[in-house]
């Protein structure tokens, strides 16, 4: 059985919706696995979005550890998320090794960070094994995933992808582990991409912002593919098809495009049933 560690910063409901979608999994017996524990960087009181997040995790009856990264920003007399440049605070240093004393005797097989909005120090690289999701093809925008979109936009990409990586202090830079990839010039997008034209990225940006009906189109195909990709990625650590050491690199990526696309075909015949 695969043993699941799991972080999350639950800043909104997708974050609550990975969660759902990977605990029906293992209740429904589609992937071998447990999650051992369930980490949140905020505590109760901080935001309503993450209360809801902790409220389900504990309906779930998952352990929850918690430790607020504000309090020790706070403590610390600092402002921002501690990382720059490439280099880490030493305050913040001292939160991941506190989280790390949290957690470390929790044996899991691999940490997936799921809204996870804080870049691990080297401290946490060494000790967990730990998967990202990224909103791009392998070797494309890094970024925020409103950051890639607004690329893909500017550079009229034909295509975009989500990939799980391992996780670095290296932001959105870890070997690709697995990846799917869809097209994004496909004819239901065609009138968006026309409205769009040559139109600068900044006016764009200025005029509609995130509600550009491009935006809004490219957003949804991803959002489509993260719980498949995630779901199959777990499923083959489990079933023993994908595994690294903590140091070690993963083998070459695994492409799950024709699986993930299968699923999502299969959506509509499911629900009309």
């Amino acid at each position: 059985m695969l043993r699941i560690g799991w972080f999350s910063t639950a800043r909104g409901p997708s974050s609550r919706a990975l969660l759902s979608a990977v605990h029906h999994a293992i209740q429904g017996g589609a992937i071998d696995a447990e999650i051992a524990y369930v980490f949140c960087s905020r505590v109760d009181g901080e935001s309503n979005e993450t209360d809801q997040f902790l409220v389900q995790v504990r309906g779930y009856g998952t352990p929850l550890i918690t430790e607020s990264f504000e309090q020790h920003r706070r403590v610390a007399g600092a402002k921002g998320l501690g990382f720059a440049g490439g280099k880490f605070a030493a305050w913040r240093e001292a939160y991941d090794a506190a989280v790390l004393r949290l957690v470390q005797d929790r044996h899991v097989d691999v940490v997936l960070q799921a809204g996870y909005m804080l870049v691990w120090t080297p401290l946490l690289c060494e000790r967990l094994r730990g998967l990202n999701l990224h909103p791009a093809e392998p070797g494309g925008p890094v970024g925020t995933w409103q950051q890639v979109i607004w690329q893909l936009i500017d550079q009229h990409s034909t295509r975009s992808g989500i990939y799980m990586h391992l996780v670095t202090p290296h932001l959105d830079q870890g070997p690709v582990v697995a990846f799917c990839r869809y097209p994004i010039d496909t004819p239901d997008l065609a009138e968006a991409w026309q409205e769009v034209g040559d139109t600068p990225v900044s006016e764009l940006r200025a005029q509609l912002g995130e509600d550009l009906p491009l935006f809004q189109c490219i957003r949804t195909a991803g959002v489509r593919r993260e719980v498949p990709l995630i779901l199959n990625t777990l499923q083959t650590l489990a079933q023993g098809r994908l595994s690294w050491g903590v140091t070690d690199p993963p083998p070459a990526p695994l492409d799950l495009t024709g699986v993930v696309e299968l699923q999502l075909a299969a959506v509509p015949k499911a629900s009309g049933a």
